[in-house]
């Protein structure tokens, strides 16, 4: 029986499942049948959460050679892909896997079925050429991570722990590299934060302002609060935090009514300067005092009344200290493309922050230009490059 060694094979096979979250679409079947040659056993459970949809996700696991003794690495990653958008705007169907000019074209091509491809590429190298690594590894594989992350990893963790699994590191195979292979490492993540607000005024005619209270007037002021001072410059490890308004509505479709209420969401990236409990302190202070300089109309000093509340699960802010992984796998990419990455926090949020409650993690991946884009394409240099990769770490790490 043939092994998985071919990412570029691999990938294609992936690509032509349409698995939009939170479809299967078929993709953990072929990923399934990648790993069953290898000698992995493969579980697929499918989890539920009441208002979201249920999810099937993969947990496959190759023993190794010592019987589980030695170091035991996970890979992690997600087979689910955002929407293509209008697929006439793409230059090749985007679920065909179509190689043209040295590229490989189709949605999850980076993100990151590609990923996923390059690493059961490069144990199967392994496999082929020296056998059972020493000791285990394991895929956690969701459909879950382009959606809601209610019914993925955080529950195939939970369920795997509760089997007895416990792992010594991970890798998130996400895009992490800004322009070449080998740019960049993640070891770290800022958190997340969103909340909403409620500002409550009294509707009226606008051309009577004095017989209306307008929330806008008092939103503006409040949000100006939010965005001055800067919550911090930055720390040692990561990037100043930041805060952006996300939507701003009143429901109002006339121009001759001032609207009785207005709506704003808000997220907030933060860095190891605050915890999150710490960050909502800070914004209700802000809020506070703007809420009491504010005004709904002029000659009106009662100042604005509003709502504040937040969005469940917010995302921790974390950063991977593990010398060995974060050591052995830029050693394995200088190795192979004479580069040193850069360690870096940048960016937005992953499943990292669910995995790092369970082991050190950390994530490289693909060049990800073209993640979420239309024509989303990896080069099949790039494929084979991080297959390299990804193998010069596995034998280093059971070495």
């Amino acid at each position: 029986m043939s092994l998985p060694t071919d990412p570029a094979a691999n990938l294609a096979a992936l690509i032509r499942c349409p698995s939009v979250t939170p479809a299967e679409g078929g993709a953990l079947m072929a990923l399934e049948a990648m790993l069953k040659p290898l000698g992995f056993a493969v579980d697929r459970p499918v989890f539920s959460g009441e208002g979201t949809p249920d999810v099937e996700n993969l947990y496959a696991r190759l023993a190794g050679d010592h019987s589980g003794e030695g170091p035991h690495l996970m890979f992690a990653g997600h087979t689910d892909v955002v929407p293509p958008g209008d697929e006439a705007d793409w230059t090749h169907p985007p679920f065909s896997a179509t190689v043209e000019g040295g590229f490989m074209h189709g949605r999850g091509a980076v993100d990151m079925k590609g990923g996923i491809a390059c690493f059961v590429a490069a144990l199967a190298r392994h496999v082929e050429a020296h056998g059972a690594p020493g000791g285990p590894v394991s895929l956690l594989i969701t459909g879950d991570e382009e959606g809601p992350a209610i019914n993925g990893t955080v529950k195939l963790l939970e369920w795997a722990a509760a089997r007895g699994e416990r792992w010594d590191a991970a890798i998130v195979g996400e895009p992490t590299n800004p322009d070449a292979l080998g740019d960049m490492i993640k070891i770290g993540r800022r958190g997340s934060l969103t909340g909403d607000i409620v500002v409550h005024g009294r509707q009226g005619h606008i051309a009577y302002p004095h017989l209306a209270d307008n929330p806008v007037r008092g939103m503006a002021a409040l949000l100006d609060a939010l965005f001055h001072p800067p919550l911090d410059a930055g720390t040692e490890n990561f990037q100043p935090s930041n805060l952006e308004v996300t939507t701003v509505d009143v429901g109002n479709p006339a121009t001759n009514v001032i609207p009785a209420k207005a709506r704003a969401t808000f997220n907030i990236r933060y860095n190891d300067a605050w915890t999150p409990e710490a960050l909502q302190a800070e914004i209700h202070n802000r809020l506070d005092r703007a809420a009491g300089r504010g005004k709904l109309r002029l000659g009106k000093e009662d100042g604005v009344a509003f709502e504040l509340s937040w969005r469940v699960s917010p995302s921790p802010v974390f950063l991977t200290r593990d010398d060995r992984l974060v050591s052995g796998l830029s050693a394995a990419i200088e190795a192979v493309t004479g580069r040193r990455p850069a360690l870096s926090t940048s960016g937005g949020t992953s499943d990292a922050r669910f995995i790092k409650d369970y082991c050190p993690v950390v994530e490289f991946g693909l060049v990800g230009q073209t993640m979420h884009m239309v024509n989303e394409r990896v080069a099949l240099a790039d494929l084979e490059t991080l297959t390299r990769i990804y193998r010069r770490f596995i034998e280093d790490w059971f070495a």
